[in-house]
């Protein structure tokens, strides 16, 4: 498969939630989950629409999740499709049993947002 350009949401107000949770959650508990989660994202821009269990899985209306474990969490994050080249990160948490239907309904509200105005929407690491 092609290599897609992973992008992550940005809201109206500059903040980008992706990368707030990396900062405030992620590094804050331990720089190795960190790492984890950047590696899931090198895999989303190698592999693009070949990600595939157990790295990754389609949760429904267009979301799919990157999926990494360390320390006895589950990392997990959301992201969409703008097309075939590029993928967009919209949510971060993590997890115990299933991806909470509010976590998913917030990626598709933003999934909404990006469409309509894609550079308005896009920040790049």
């Amino acid at each position: 498969m092609p290599s897609v350009t992973v992008v992550y949401f940005k809201d109206a107000d500059e903040s980008v939630p992706i990368r707030n949770w990396f900062d405030e959650f992620v590094a804050a508990r331990d720089e190795r989950a960190l790492a984890k989660c950047k590696a899931c994202l090198k895999y989303l821009r190698d592999n693009g629409l070949g990600c595939r269990r157990p790295y990754a899985d389609y949760l429904r209306d267009g979301i799919y999740e990157l999926r990494t474990q360390f320390g006895g969490l589950n990392y997990r994050i959301l992201y969409f499709f703008s097309g075939y080249r590029v993928a967009v990160a919209a949510v971060g948490l993590v997890k115990e049993g299933k991806v909470p239907d509010k976590e998913i309904d917030l990626a598709i509200a933003r999934k909404k947002l990006y469409e309509l105005d894609p550079e308005r929407y896009s920040y790049y690491e």
